[in-house]
């Protein structure tokens, strides 16, 4: 009888996504932003302006994806970014890639589902809109413990639902669109350019930034595609173009379906729109209010989704307690790894109106702290293609980015634009995103040599499997 082996390699994860239900992925990840979120920019900007900053942001993202997917392609991992930093720059990369991007996808989600509740608050007065956020948690954490292949066609056919609805809403309201609504005062509300624009503009970056804010999420789906070289570049692509023609075709109908100021500081810009156009007892309105329920659904559920293989990766090297490194036996999710995300959110949920900084509530603030770790990896991730393009210029790359270096250059400088942006209207919340970054760092550095004993485990594992 062959002895049993002393070293087992950590538990795995199942590939069994396609092409299509990535690209619902990556479309679902993002897809709340053109419902919420986005119309704020218009109070700083105007709708000439922000359209402007919005381009610029569409750029940057796109040239992102199209240079991230290399790095996708090229090295298919659950860490995603933190993956492709430790293979450039070593474990300290690996660290700061991977600190950034769990604070992007574990911060996000509770503001999500407290829109959730919000919005079934609106529907049912006597419901708390924190126990439904806590409910969504629940729910969602369940679907996604249940299975990849369970979650990923749920995402597919409620993203779908959402993408249908952002196009009725845009063919109800474009029979009343008007040019001279759009650009009336679009310059930070006035009607021609000048320079005193060009603040509002870049004060409206985080908004247009909410447009296509995780649909890097996809990457951490990699470990768990049937095709990665092929499926990858396909999602990406095909979700960054769907949802650039999603958004700039919902802002620019809204901005011209009426008064625009109106709808510049709310969180229902679109049922809003749509009421300047058929009125408020439409039964289109009716149903943009009920489905629109589904772009919130789909981000929140992809998000999930995220962060439990981020926690997972970073756990399965050690850089977390290897508690939250194991799948369920049965399911082959990380079971550990959504639960933990979900208390962080839950708890973040009840204390929304305990803790507050700046006069904001907490969510508020640890939404911006998402997009801090999110433009933070953007940095990481393309410093970390240029390092492996000059470093390993043999490495394997199935998809190699287009216009190499212009690409992941614009993309670079883009995100330097944006976190320089960010840190000026923002400097509270910058210093406590760089202390938590601190705060890791210190456990990063009092647990190598956890990390050291996990390497000479696999290392072993693989010698002798």
């Amino acid at each position: 009888m062959k002895p049993a082996n002393p070293f087992h390699m950590p538990d795995a994860l199942k590939p069994v996504l396609n092409t299509l239900q990535l690209w619902g992925m990556a479309v679902g990840l993002v897809i709340s932003g053109i419902y919420f979120g986005w119309s704020f920019g218009w109070a700083s900007a105007g709708t000439l302006g922000f359209t402007i900053t919005a381009l610029f942001i569409a750029a940057m993202y796109a040239t992102f994806i199209f240079s991230f997917t290399e790095l996708t392609t090229s090295i298919p991992h659950a860490g995603g970014p933190f993956a492709y930093s430790k293979r450039a720059f070593g474990p300290s990369g690996g660290y700061l890639a991977g600190a950034a991007t769990l604070i992007e996808f574990v911060f996000a989600p509770p503001a999500i589902a407290l829109a959730i509740g919000a919005y079934l608050n609106v529907q049912f007065p006597g419901l708390d809109p924190k126990m439904a956020a806590l409910g969504a948690y629940l729910v969602f954490m369940t679907l996604n413990i249940l299975g990849v292949q369970i979650a990923a066609t749920f995402e597919l056919a409620i993203t779908l639902v959402a993408i249908f609805e952002l196009l009725v809403f845009m063919g109800v309201v474009a029979p009343g669109f008007s040019m001279a609504n759009f650009v009336k005062g679009g310059w930070s509300g006035q009607d021609s350019f000048s320079l005193a624009s060009i603040p509002g503009m870049f004060a409206a970056i985080p908004f247009a930034i909410w447009f296509f804010l995780a649909i890097e999420g996809v990457a951490m789906a990699a470990e768990e595609a049937k095709d990665p070289k092929r499926s990858i570049p396909i999602a990406y692509i095909t979700g960054i173009l769907t949802l650039v023609i999603l958004a700039i075709g919902v802002m620019v109908l809204a901005g011209g379906s009426g008064d625009w100021t109106t709808l510049a500081n709310i969180n229902d810009p679109l049922p809003q729109a749509m009421k300047m156009i058929v009125g408020d007892n439409s039964g289109w309105l009716h149903m943009l209010v009920w489905l629109g329920l589904f772009g919130l659904v789909a981000s929140f559920h992809g998000i999930i989704l995220g962060y439990s293989r981020q926690i997972f990766a970073l756990s399965r090297e050690a850089y977390l307690p290897a508690y939250f490194a194991k799948v369920h036996p049965r399911f082959k999710t990380p079971h550990r790894a959504i639960l933990a995300g979900g208390v962080i959110g839950i708890a973040a949920i009840y204390s929304d109106e305990l803790i507050k900084i700046g006069g904001q509530t907490l969510t508020a603030n640890i939404v911006t702290m998402s997009v801090f770790g999110a433009i933070l990896m953007y940095i990481i991730s393309m410093l970390s293609l240029f390092k492996l393009r000059r470093a390993e210029p043999g490495m394997a790359r199935p998809f190699r980015a287009p216009f190499y270096p212009y690409f992941p250059a614009f993309a670079l400088v883009g995100a330097c634009v944006c976190m320089a942006t960010m840190v000026y209207y923002n400097p509270l919340i910058f210093g406590i995103f760089v202390g938590f970054l601190a705060l890791g760092y210190g456990y990063f550095l009092l647990t190598g040599h956890h990390r050291a004993s996990a390497m000479t485990i696999a290392s072993l594992a693989s010698d002798t499997a």
